[in-house]
């Protein structure tokens, strides 16, 4: 993926390159603009099942993880075809090179990728998915060789475990780990975090990376909710 981000502190913007018949994947609604040499298709989202089995293959993914049953794709149509793309929420764009290492990531997190380069989403065991309150029963788990690129609220920082002692995150704060640390979700202390004020946190073990944002987009709409007028 031949790519470019503005040169912008907390409102960056990705401007992608693309050849004729060369294809990205991109988050539902990031097109900011383009210059008429690209093409952007809604496609199922079934991993390449297609027809009537695909439909149900997508409708599946939909209904059990919240995913969209459509993905934004943008092929080149001309040698100089360009995107501008945007992330929803003020941060940082960030590159994670998929093949050597695979990556499970928050489902906030995806924001463009390689054709090359796709996600399952992997199966979170019932514990997990009733107090993660982030992903249902599912994870995002990453395949295949080529470039992604992630999104956070706020600047991401990347954290390298050696194996010697837990990592503990807050589960608002994770965008992603390698897919080869196993992860547990807990109660940060207390009775759901009651008497500290903490909620639910990650908590990591192995050798890998995990990547945090350094902002809460859900500890931001608590507090802005306290100033918008209810209908009462």
């Amino acid at each position: 993926m031949n790519y470019k981000v503005s040169k912008s502190d907390g409102f960056p913007l990705a401007e992608v390159s693309l050849q004729p018949g060369e294809e990205i994947r991109i988050e539902r609604g990031a097109m900011a603009y383009h210059n008429g040499g690209v093409r952007i298709e809604g496609k199922m989202n079934s991993n390449g099942a297609g027809g009537a089995g695909g439909m149900l293959k997508a409708l599946g993914r939909s209904m059990v993880s919240g995913e969209s049953v459509f993905i934004t794709s943008v092929i080149g149509q001309n040698p100089d075809g360009k995107i501008g793309i945007a992330p929803a929420v003020p941060g940082t764009i960030r590159e994670l090179p998929i093949g050597a290492e695979q990556w499970c990531l928050n489902d906030s997190a995806f924001f463009a990728c390689d054709a090359s380069v796709g996600y399952n989403m992997k199966r979170q065991t019932i514990g997990r998915a009733l107090f993660g309150g982030s992903g249902g029963l599912f994870v995002m788990e990453t395949y295949g060789t080529g470039t992604m690129l992630i999104s956070s609220f706020g600047d991401i920082m990347e954290f390298e475990l050696d194996g010697s002692a837990p990592f503990v995150v807050d589960n608002c704060h994770v965008v992603a780990w390698s897919n080869r640390l196993s992860y547990d979700i807990k109660v940060a202390s207390g009775t759901f975090g009651f008497t500290s004020g903490e909620g639910l946190v990650n908590e990591f073990r192995g050798t890998g990376k995990v990547l945090i944002q350094t902002r809460n987009l859900q500890s931001l709409a608590e507090s802005v909710s306290r100033f918008i007028p209810s209908k009462n």
